[in-house]
């Protein structure tokens, strides 16, 4: 069922955490908000680890505190994405661990991605992962940028020409590309300045052998320096579109909360 604006109802009947790096956010549909979802960007003291952190939320923040005992949280730690058919559930934490460094003391997950015959393998702090299980009977996790994944593949079908998808979030830039039902592309990169986005982008773009007159870049999320990277981005690649949630998403609501990252919009709006 969808509602008027052409998106899914407001009804996922979880809290929703969002634990980035050096952030956390929650937020859970309530029909006596404005625009129908409470919003919470939780103040992360710096002098604490992540996992403290989000233990004193439990206390202290307006949504964590009403005690649920549903959640879904969305992750922001590496990902890596193997094709569903190689996917071999014993063999994919010793391949993760071969291929990122770092997460030694880490408990790694898994998803499936079904519309990209891909599986994510992804790590999650084991103190985490504790405060997480000491509060919530019912816990789904997701990578961060599942929903983003999910919304811009389906997107993908529209027109024929290739497209390369650029989401900022914070410090960090996502780069991912489609052919068909497959992930062509997918990568992170931490980026200072809109010279380090052009300089990623641009690398991505030639290595896929893109277009530079008929294929299309998309950018989303909170842009750096937008006018700048996009003057010299225009140098090398015609076609640039940013997305814009308000006129994306059909005016709904949620868009209109300010803060909201374009990752959470989605989920709300289009689902996991």
């Amino acid at each position: 069922m969808t509602d008027e604006t052409g998106n899914k109802p407001l009804t996922l009947p979880r809290v929703t955490l969002r634990i980035a790096r050096n952030s956390m956010s929650f937020a859970i549909v309530d029909s006596t908000a404005i625009n129908g979802l409470a919003y919470d960007p939780y103040v992360v003291r710096s002098g604490m680890s992540m996992a403290a952190n989000l233990r004193e939320a439990f206390t202290n923040s307006p949504i964590l505190s009403q005690g649920f005992q549903r959640a879904q949280v969305l992750i922001d730690t590496p990902v890596m994405l193997i094709p569903l058919e190689e996917f071999d559930d014993e063999d994919s934490e010793l391949l993760f661990r071969h291929t990122f460094t770092g997460h030694e003391s880490d408990e790694i997950l898994n998803t499936v991605l079904p519309m990209q015959n891909a599986v994510a393998v992804y790590p999650i702090n084991k103190d985490i992962k504790l405060v997480l299980t000491d509060h919530f009977s019912d816990i789904k996790i997701l990578p961060l940028m599942q929903p983003v994944w999910n919304y811009m593949h389906k997107r993908s079908y529209t027109g024929v020409r290739k497209k390369l998808y650029a989401y900022f979030r914070g410090k960090q830039l996502d780069l991912f590309s489609f052919t068909q039902n497959r992930f062509t592309f997918c990568n992170s990169y931490d980026v200072m300045s809109h010279k380090d986005a052009s300089y990623f982008i641009l690398y991505v773009w030639k290595q896929l052998g893109l277009d530079n007159r008929e294929d299309e870049l998309y950018f989303s999320g909170t842009i750096p320096e937008r006018e700048d990277l996009t003057t010299e981005l225009k140098q090398y690649v015609q076609k640039i579109y940013a997305v814009n949630p308000t006129a994306e998403f059909n005016r709904a609501p949620i868009t209109q909360i300010k803060g909201l990252p374009f990752d959470l919009m989605t989920l709300f709006l289009k689902g996991r």
